[in-house]
């Protein structure tokens, strides 16, 4: 049983630009995330250490600050996590990348053209399908290991796949090129770096956790649908003591807290 509690307070000042300018938020409306997807950061009082992950994230849904914050999505409409949360599922997800690299298989292998155009194939069901989404979705496709295991579970990769499917009335882009850029804006704006004074290497510093939150009727957070676009994140900066919190709620969009 630790001897301490983590305790939070919220950083209002934290803005964070996907969140703020025009052209990211003329995106999220067209992939239908738009009101769905937000960001709140959080300081906390102690050392946080890769081992502790578990009761970390169940002190954070417990704290009082952090649960005046929050709110999960019930059909149509935003509500407070009413029940206290019980217990915590967390998923660490690898974060090691500091460039955008890892797309680069994408544009040798007939996925996409070397403008950034994405190429179109034939599915009977979905009229808008092409190899991207093939990649991203169907385990069984050829395109699927284009990025290898490791790579694809990258946060940057899941990050990239979250922004391409989108919401539940996603209208799709024809070139690759927006969702490269997005992603690379809120992943820089999302994870922390240093640079190795001696080799100049730059290597991330935050760690990325993949959460759920249960009451005492089951899970509560990021809501109850099991759909992969419902998603929360915290990703935390060891050094600064602070933490993130990343969420998107899958639904048509155009909704506001």
């Amino acid at each position: 049983m630790s001897e301490f509690t983590f305790n939070f307070n919220p950083l209002p000042a934290k803005k964070f630009s996907f969140l703020q300018d025009k052209e990211t938020l003329g995106l999220f409306m067209k992939w239908s995330m738009l009101g769905r997807i937000s960001a709140q950061t959080f300081s906390f009082d102690h050392h946080f250490l890769h081992y502790n992950r578990e009761m970390f994230a169940l002190d954070f849904f417990r704290d009082q600050v952090v649960v005046s914050s929050l709110k999960h999505l019930l059909p149509g409409v935003w509500v407070p996590l009413d029940k206290p949360v019980v217990s915590v599922c967390v998923e660490p997800v690898p974060c090691s990348r500091v460039s955008m690299d890892l797309f680069d298989p994408l544009y040798t292998c007939g996925i996409l053209r070397p403008s950034g155009l994405v190429v179109k194939c034939f599915h009977e069901l979905y009229p808008d399908y092409n190899k991207l989404r093939k990649m991203l979705k169907d385990e069984d496709s050829d395109e699927y290991y284009v990025v290898g295991h490791e790579d694809r579970a990258e946060f940057l990769f899941c990050l990239f796949k979250h922004l391409y499917l989108g919401g539940e009335l996603c209208q799709y882009e024809d070139s690759v090129n927006p969702y490269i850029r997005t992603t690379k804006q809120i992943y820089k704006e999302l994870i922390s770096v240093q640079k190795d004074p001696e080799t100049k290497k730059i290597s991330v510093v935050s760690t990325v956790l993949k959460v759920w939150g249960y009451d005492e009727s089951g899970r509560c957070y990021p809501g109850t649908p099991k759909d992969d676009q419902t998603f929360a994140y915290m990703i935390v900066d060891p050094l600064k003591r602070h933490v993130t919190l990343f969420c998107h709620f899958y639904g048509v969009g155009n909704l506001s807290f």
